[in-house]
């Protein structure tokens, strides 16, 4: 390495360089940052905030794949672009992305925008915090352990414990490795080598991240039993039953049920109670994958739909869905207030989790993840809740769930839509059926053309950008579409809109 002390005639007086670097003062230039910052926030205000609730705007700006890659410009250059430039690539950025603050964004669980949600966004994404130590997250943690706290006790538990997590993915798999660990705590440290074959039940209706757990963490796929459902979605007790006796009869070790508030594409709801009794029957940890159903809890009028799930020993709840706290705003919540997630989870790492620290550490819960690095999720949840109350949280769940309630009547008086069955939450899930298809008999030639119409209607919508609305096949049903009421900009209006359209883009069918 090469120190000088470069002449004053040369560089700026007593400048020091090592390696050929200039060391003084900083290489940035604030006020041109500051100045792009300006520009760039004006610009969002402008293209998306204020553009949120127009319904004369575009949901999308439809381009294929190689097309978009020019429009972009994708490529990374060894000089760096003015900014000028980076502020037309903002500008196109958004131009081209999915609106999905757009009232008449239907396609997934989550819509709209929440501006006190957005608000903690932009604080978090501007100071820039890691969720670990309370020294390097003071204000961050606290909020954490009070929304966890809060949530809680909508669950109707005394006590209990959780954390924020990337994800309802995540979640259920933190849920499978600590009814696992609670199973056998030895595995953390021994592994799976001498365990006997561990199986784990859920429904047929469950989120696929169940099947992604169980690979991740070595259980198997083939070691989750999938428990039939009954003709709404919800898991069968009764078949719970039996193959939890099956299993048993095989040898193998049952340890978790996993049971699903809210199915992805139905909105079914499992019999909470009922298969807390045969948890309790068979010493099972049951956790309760409420990420798209947990926000029912919320309402005073639908929280019966989540009967039971004080009985739950772990819950997944998303308020980025319902309640639109913004991706990604997800829970773990767990019963167990002995320290069981910190005992699951922790590694101890000295460099981080000193036990001789000024402070009392218990509030260092970042040992209680398996990530190091974490956002403060929680903090946009809060805020929200901080300015809506729990009054306004409620408000938005009895509305959403009233407009699902006013679309299913609209789909009952008009011609060409059939409903696959009378939705409980927010998921309606129906058939469009063209004019040329309605006097076809009921059989498997109108059933493959069925099958056709969905997906030529969402290519119509998409390439219109007039709304986005999800289709999908499902349990041997042909493809229908699924319409989810989420966010407080939708109106009746707008539910009377996504039928016209769909007879509009379909009239020539």
């Amino acid at each position: 390495m090469e120190v000088d002390i470069c002449k004053p005639e040369m560089l700026q007086k007593n400048a020091i360089l090592v390696d050929g670097i200039i060391l003084n003062g900083p290489i940035m230039d604030s006020r041109a940052g500051e100045k792009f910052v300006e520009e760039a926030c004006k610009i969002i205000m402008e293209e998306v905030i204020q553009k949120a609730d127009d319904v004369t705007e575009k949901v999308c700006e439809w381009q294929d794949p190689e097309t978009l890659k020019q429009i972009l410009d994708l490529e990374m250059r060894d000089a760096g672009e003015s900014h000028q430039k980076l502020l037309q690539l903002c500008q196109d950025v958004i131009q081209y992305s999915v609106k999905t603050s757009h009232p008449r964004f239907f396609n997934q669980l989550y819509a709209g925008i929440d501006y006190y949600s957005l608000v903690a966004r932009f604080i978090t994404e501007a100071l820039n915090p890691s969720v670990y130590t309370y020294e390097v997250s003071p204000v961050f943690l606290l909020v954490e352990e009070a929304v966890i706290k809060k949530m809680i006790e909508f669950i109707g538990w005394e006590e209990g414990d959780g954390i924020f997590n990337p994800g309802g993915s995540v979640s259920n798999m933190y849920a499978m490795n600590l009814a696992r660990y609670k199973f056998c705590p030895e595995i953390k440290e021994k592994g799976l080598s001498g365990l006997p074959r561990l199986v784990l039940f859920t429904s047929e209706e469950c989120h696929y991240s169940m099947k992604k757990a169980a690979s991740f963490l070595g259980i198997g796929t083939k070691n989750v039993y999938f428990i039939k459902t009954d003709e709404r979605g919800k898991m069968i007790p009764e078949e719970l039953e039996k193959q939890v006796q099956r299993a048993r009869k095989e040898g193998s070790a049952p340890f978790l049920v996993c049971a699903t508030a809210g199915t992805t594409v139905l909105g079914a709801f499992d019999p909470l109670d009922k298969i807390a009794d045969i948890c309790e029957k068979h010493g099972l940890w049951l956790h309760v994958d409420a990420s798209w159903g947990g926000s029912a809890l919320i309402s005073r009028k639908h929280c019966r739909l989540l009967h039971g799930i004080h009985r739950a020993d772990s819950v997944a709840w998303n308020p980025h869905k319902m309640l639109l706290a913004g991706i990604q705003c997800c829970a773990l919540l767990v019963k167990d207030n002995s320290g069981l997630l910190k005992k699951c989870f922790s590694a101890e790492a000295a460099y981080l989790f000193q036990q001789d620290k000024f402070y009392d550490v218990s509030y260092d819960t970042g040992d209680k993840s398996i990530q190091c690095s974490r956002r403060p999720d929680a903090f946009k949840f809060w805020l929200m809740w901080k300015a809506l109350g729990t009054t306004g949280l409620e408000e938005r769940v009895n509305r959403a769930l009233a407009l699902a309630r006013y679309l299913v009547e609209e789909i009952k008086k008009r011609e060409g839509f059939q409903l696959l069955l009378e939705p409980e939450y927010a998921n309606v899930c129906f058939w469009y059926i063209p004019p040329s298809l309605r006097k076809m008999g009921d059989g498997p030639e109108f059933w493959q053309k069925l099958h056709q119409v969905a997906p030529i209607i969402k290519e119509r919508m998409m390439k219109k950008g007039s709304m986005m609305l999800g289709y999908q096949p499902h349990q041997g049903k042909v493809n229908f579409f699924r319409q989810v009421v989420i966010s407080p900009q939708v109106s009746r209006e707008d539910m009377d809109f996504l039928l016209d359209e769909i007879e509009l883009l379909a009239k020539d069918l």
